[in-house]
């Protein structure tokens, strides 16, 4: 079946997006230097992909809300918290309620690597369920591999906090702590990620899915990972630019105080490092002694 496509943004996963689909659907694109009207296109399209920083999410969904079509479907792959500590898939309960669908895509899905046509992998969860079948034709005969689940706030959460993990990686790959506390750091993360999202009302296993255990071993050892590359900063002392989603997902927890991120003894680790980086190995070393305390 071929679709009218909509993708907001053209950064790097709008371009990967339109590589995927535009060969089998009718793809448009929006974004702030086209000339395109969005309130125009998003009237005339049947998937929505938001491939925007979840910072601009409210503003846009609100602007192409009145125009959506009763059947449209609204997708985001934000991986973020917006200035008020929502994640992208309550910003569309909250704009889009239950008068549009709308859903999440969240996994390992590398945009260099679906450019160049290896296979990508994702979990979908959908505010309607039944709309699995348009995912399904969206995607039929590309390279990216949907798997549907129905924990949203799992998925989102899960996504959104590996960011955080993923630095402690660069963190012990630049010091050279080794394979052994690379393992260590997976099953703490998991163990962490597992028990935050049971708080947030979500399953407890569905960090082990690809949007938590699949994307966090991708970010978490890729070399072309900004929070792989931005762990080994840290532990190198290059602490000018220390930015990005999961430094901002840091801020926006402590700010709104989403949950007791003291009681998650990695999650506060890396905390404490990005808050103050020279306190690195103070830090790592108690972290490492209260652990061996058992």
């Amino acid at each position: 079946m071929r679709l009218r496509v909509l993708i907001l943004g053209y950064g790097e996963m709008g371009h990967a997006l339109e590589f995927l689909l535009a060969e089998k659907h009718d793809v448009r694109i929006w974004s702030l230097t086209t000339n395109t009207i969005l309130e125009e296109e998003a009237a005339n399209a049947e998937v929505i992909l938001f491939c925007l920083p979840v910072n601009a999410h409210i503003e846009i969904a609100r602007r192409i809300a009145p125009y959506l079509t009763q059947g449209s479907l609204c997708l985001s792959i934000a991986k973020g918290l917006d200035e008020s500590g929502l994640t992208a898939s309550q910003v569309f309960a909250c704009v889009l309620s239950d008068k549009h669908r709308y859903g999440v895509i969240y996994g390992p899905m590398i945009s260099e690597e679906i450019r160049m046509g290896r296979s990508a992998f994702a979990e979908v969860a959908l505010s309607d369920a039944d709309d699995f079948g348009v995912i399904r034709s969206l995607f039929l005969g590309s390279t990216l591999f949907c798997e549907q689940v129905d924990d949203m706030a799992g998925i989102s959460w899960s996504v959104i906090l590996k960011n955080v993990y993923a630095i402690m990686f660069g963190i012990s790959d630049e010091l050279q702590l080794g394979d052994n506390m690379r393992g260590h750091l997976m099953v703490a993360a998991l163990s962490e990620l597992s028990a935050i999202v049971k708080m947030f009302g979500a399953e407890a296993h569905t960090p082990y899915g690809y949007a938590g255990l699949g994307d966090l071993l991708t970010t978490a050892t890729s070399e072309n990972s900004h929070h792989h590359e931005l762990g080994r900063k840290l532990a190198s002392g290059l602490w000018s630019d220390i930015s990005g989603e999961g430094v901002h997902t840091l801020q926006m927890v402590e700010k709104y105080q989403l949950f007791d991120y003291q009681a998650y003894p990695l999650f506060f680790l890396i905390s404490e490092i990005v808050k103050t980086p020279a306190s690195l190995k103070i830090r790592l070393d108690a972290y490492l002694a209260q652990i061996r305390k058992w």
